[in-house]
């Protein structure tokens, strides 16, 4: 179960304490979400959505949602060259994604969804996916668990800072 961490500032802090996605998912149960990186026009000839296309029922031209055991993330706009979706358009996506996750009751294994061919910063990405570190079905790469607890420390830590400068 989440574990919470109660500070002495009564601030809280959600902690990971599940499994990590594997780097290479080669099978899933019934009820198991692949979900992977995407281009909008679901051209899925690479990395993990090639994975999910020849393993999962990624669907040929489809570049979002759930599909088979797999739901598509779009990162990318165009491939040649690779141009990236805006982060509007990646925020959008994820609260489409965050709510079916709210609602599927199987584990959804998310890959490191645009870190490979879309070029995203690793931190980037895993700070889009704070929100679902609270979310038994969601399993996170170990990557992306290291920076959202990172951070919560350092804003934990800021915050005592105002604090102590208030009190002073």
């Amino acid at each position: 179960k989440l574990r919470l961490a109660k500070l002495k500032n009564n601030i809280t802090i959600k902690t990971y304490n599940r499994e990590y996605t594997p780097e290479n998912i080669t099978q899933l149960e019934a009820n198991e979400i692949f979900v992977f990186g995407s281009n909008i026009m679901g051209h899925h000839g690479k990395g993990a959505a090639l994975t999910a296309k020849n393993k999962f029922g990624a669907i040929q031209g489809i570049g979002e949602g759930k599909m088979g055991n797999s739901y598509a993330l779009p990162t990318v706009k165009s491939l040649y060259p690779t141009v990236q979706v805006s982060d509007d358009e990646l925020n959008t996506s994820i609260n489409k994604f965050k709510m079916f996750a709210k609602q599927h009751h199987g584990k959804i294994y998310v890959t490191k969804v645009g870190t490979n061919l879309a070029g995203m910063d690793l931190t980037y990405i895993a700070n889009k996916f704070k929100d679902f570190i609270d979310m038994e079905n969601v399993i996170l790469p170990k990557e992306f668990v290291d920076i959202i607890e990172n951070n919560q420390n350092i804003n934990t830590m800021e915050q005592d800072n105002k604090e102590i400068k208030a009190i002073e």
